[in-house]
């Protein structure tokens, strides 16, 4: 349902990040979820609010769940539907002048019981979509992950060329992996064909905006947190991660859309909201919980092929700084947003 906390924060971007989607059409594949349902939103908020005259092209496996997600907000622009199996088919979409694909399996236990299927999907859609900007002359921006960067010396702050081990031999590694093919596909598009792709590593996003089924760690923290109830680790939480708040996410791919150099990555990361996941786990209970809420380690080391390994790496955003961005909520702020929003949904 439409968000006033969540149309508050996304009308606090630079409106001037909207002005290069003035009259294009922008297609948007994983429209459905979280940072396809961002950009959408906000897409279609500039559009009610500064009659950008923009399309929004939604690209989706399940239209009735986009009528769920974009409730309230598909009637403040103009949005066209395109419902499409990326893992399957190309869409059909005549032309765009933009594209973000952020279509992609982000469910872990997907990840190791068909890998096979979530590389493929990942890398058959990415040619789709760069196939419609070599026809279309669209810009387009991929949707990757901090995970491509795998396994780094400790203590490592990693721009875009710091790329570490990877075990190929593990089913989950289909994720980054491919991740890491769809990332070389969008280059050699650039190098081969003049197309302007690029890619965007996000790190872990979170904040107002997210869906009602997310269950990622965030979710599940803030969720115990405010039930007060003890937030429980599956594994010891020394993995350090890289967080962004959702709205400086959005702020980051619209100025990569707009202004990203075909050919090359950019971290979208904010380099002050960093912690180890014990560390975010307790943060996450003294902002929402209670006195009852606590945080419990719980290891089943039977299965730890679930789960990502241990990563210690720390994201530099000084490429995406260097076009301009900004981000400006840290991690407290984020969860203090995501416990409103979450409420609010309720």
């Amino acid at each position: 349902m439409r968000s006033e906390l969540l149309d508050g924060l996304l009308a606090g971007i630079d409106e001037s990040l909207y002005e290069p989607f003035r009259n294009k059409t922008i297609a948007v594949t994983g429209a459905t979820g979280l940072i396809g349902s961002l950009v959408c939103k906000a897409l279609l908020l500039a559009d009610d609010r500064m009659g950008l005259g923009c399309v929004v092209v939604a690209v989706v496996r399940d239209d009735a769940k986009l009528s769920s997600v974009l409730q309230g907000y598909s009637e403040l622009g103009k949005l066209e539907v395109v419902r499409c199996d990326l893992a399957e088919d190309e869409p059909s979409i005549d032309a765009a002048d933009f594209i973000l694909h952020a279509a992609a399996v982000t469910k872990s236990k997907v990840m190791v019981q068909c890998p096979a299927d979530v590389a493929l999907m990942s890398l058959r859609g990415t040619e789709a979509m760069l196939e419609i900007a070599r026809r279309s002359g669209a810009r387009m921006v991929y949707v990757s992950s901090m995970e491509v960067y795998g396994t780094l010396p400790d203590g490592e702050v990693a721009d875009e060329s710091a790329l570490g081990w990877i075990d190929l031999t593990a089913p989950r590694s289909c994720y980054p992996e491919s991740k890491r093919m769809c990332e070389c596909l969008c280059s050699a598009y650039a190098a081969q064909y003049g197309v302007q792709a690029l890619s965007a590593r996000l790190a872990q996003t979170f904040g107002a905006g997210v869906l009602p089924g997310e269950n990622r760690a965030f979710a599940q923290f803030a969720r115990s947190a405010m039930r007060d109830e003890s937030i429980v680790l599956r594994t010891h939480g020394l993995s350090e991660g890289n967080y962004v708040n959702t709205i400086d996410c959005v702020a980051g791919l619209l100025t990569l859309l707009a202004r990203g150099e075909a050919g090359l990555s950019y971290n979208i990361a904010n380099e002050e909201s960093h912690g180890t996941i014990r560390f975010v786990a307790e943060l996450a209970s003294d902002i929402l919980g209670g006195d009852k809420c606590n945080v419990v380690i719980d290891v089943d080391e039977s299965n730890s092929a679930g789960y990502a390994p241990d990563v210690h790496l720390r994201l530099s955003s000084a490429r995406l700084r260097g076009l301009g961005w900004e981000p400006k909520t840290g991690l407290a702020d984020s969860f203090a947003e995501l416990g409103a929003y979450l409420r609010e949904q309720d």
